[in-house]
């Protein structure tokens, strides 16, 4: 465990930080897609959505400390994402039982996706710029970056709600689903290798880019 990452863990440890996060996998998950994103966000805009509305008036410098163990696992996130090492916890990705999603991953994505979603300018202006740059048209030549998108998006909504995922879903198509899961739960990991390589990809048409973590070949 790296120090970035007991500093983030310290915040879930103490009385004062806790009741301001959310459960730490979906913070977890949210951080993972704030470091994704094709262009990253400042802290003062990213932060808020994680953090405020959760209490009263703190002291500043108490919230000083707790943006830093925010911004180090973002850190330690991208540092991740530089070597591919998984940036999903492996404990996570343990089916409960046979047939059951860990709520821990359902945290973690659903995490994702609520970043993800604030997110959705940032890749909407990346798929423009795409489409107007040469050197990117197309980013994929097999595949059109929108569908492998989707096709990440919806891998992760499947798994952050299975419930709601069989809700929509006929009756023999449910218990196909419910009989996949341990298979779709495999397929975590290089999804979020495609989501991370797509976001790298449109990343490199955006202007004035602080961060790369798209390992350079």
């Amino acid at each position: 465990m790296t120090a970035y990452e007991m500093q983030f863990t310290d915040l879930y440890t103490s009385d004062h930080y806790r009741p301001l996060l959310p459960e730490q996998p979906f913070a977890e998950g949210f951080i993972f897609a704030v470091a994704t994103s094709p262009e990253i966000p400042m802290p003062e805009t990213w932060m808020p959505w994680l953090v405020y509305g959760k209490g009263g008036a703190h002291h500043s410098a108490s919230m000083d400390r707790l943006a830093e163990g925010l911004m180090n696992a973002l850190r330690d996130t991208l540092g991740n994402m530089r070597v591919e090492r998984c940036c999903i916890p492996q404990i996570y990705l343990q089916m409960h039982g046979d047939d059951e999603v860990s709520p821990e991953l359902a945290k973690w994505l659903t995490g994702l996706l609520a970043a993800h979603n604030q997110l959705e300018p940032c890749w909407q202006q990346a798929w423009v710029l795409a489409a107007e740059a040469e050197k990117n048209a197309p980013i994929d030549a097999k595949e059109a970056p929108e569908k492998r998108l989707r096709r990440c998006l919806t891998l992760f909504s499947t798994l952050a709600d299975v419930k709601q995922a069989m809700a929509a879903r006929n009756k023999d198509r449910a218990a196909q689903l419910q009989r996949h899961l341990p298979v779709l739960v495999k397929q975590v990991p290089g999804m979020l290798k495609e989501y991370i390589g797509l976001a790298g990809e449109l990343a490199a048409v955006l202007p004035n880019q602080f961060e790369t973590f798209v390992k350079k070949k």
